[in-house]
């Protein structure tokens, strides 16, 4: 797996104070209707970790990825990005700031090629060799996209909408990459290839916050884990501890 080269964005997302968290939720709160999905979650990410957000369908996991880059309100509470509360930003800014979401489902653009996808992640960047070397970037971390520079990316595999998904967020140079389920629906030795591309992506400097179902994975992918339950945090910590936790195992691991 190749090493790549991703670079913070124009506004420097990385705090001076090395205590200060890359991102922080503070006592979010989030509610449909009168539903009440997240229910004052906290929780910190440092820059250069990968940090994993666990727990069963419905525990409100992919509602806290939306929370943090304004694609659902909050109730209450507030998200802070580089020291910065970003909680009334519009989506376009927090993108425009460092922080990339790929979405449960892909939501690639089928009609599109796959270069073109690419160029929409990119469209907020104006300085053209950055963008290139970027794509040359997606292309080492995956040779499949490079196979297929020109092809449709409806008529991709699972396995690889979900690589062109990471290339598009990738293009739009994160500092901060949120991963919804990335191994949903993916064939096995694909989804290895898909956390070996995560792996790479966290070691070129970006943070990685990951919502993923395979809670064995996502523990050994991952330094540091919370465990979502009905909408707040039931368990946090090291992710190999948590691993070895007897909740943990009864409840994701078979054990």
């Amino acid at each position: 797996m190749s090493t790549i080269r991703v670079k913070h964005p124009r506004r420097d997302p990385v705090p001076r104070d090395p205590a200060t968290p890359l991102l922080a939720l503070e006592g979010v709160r989030v509610r449909y209707g009168a539903i009440e999905a997240v229910k004052g979650v906290s929780l910190r990410v440092a820059g250069g970790e990968i940090v994993a957000l666990l727990g069963a369908n419905g525990a409100g996991k992919t509602t806290t990825l939306k929370s943090i880059v304004g694609l659902v309100p909050l109730a209450s509470g507030r998200v802070r990005y580089a020291g910065r509360d970003v909680s009334g930003w519009a989506t376009e800014e927090i993108v425009r700031a460092g922080v990339s979401l790929i979405p449960e489902g892909r939501a690639i653009f089928g009609g599109l090629t796959v270069r073109e996808n690419l160029e929409l992640g990119a469209y907020a960047h104006r300085d053209r060799v950055a963008i290139r070397e970027t794509f040359e970037d997606v292309a080492a971390l995956f040779p499949r996209l490079a196979e297929r520079w020109s092809q449709d990316a409806a008529t991709l595999s699972g396995g690889e909408q979900q690589m062109l998904a990471i290339g598009r967020a990738l293009a739009a140079r994160p500092a901060l990459l949120l991963l919804d389920e990335p191994s949903l629906g993916i064939a096995p030795k694909l989804a290895q290839q898909i956390f070996a591309a995560v792996r790479a992506i966290a070691a070129s400097g970006v943070t990685v916050l990951l919502v993923e179902q395979n809670t064995r994975v996502a523990l050994a992918t991952s330094r540091r884990a919370y465990v979502l339950r009905t909408g707040e945090i039931a368990l946090e910590g090291e992710s190999a501890k948590l691993a070895e936790n007897p909740a943990i195992q009864a409840a994701y691991l078979g054990g």
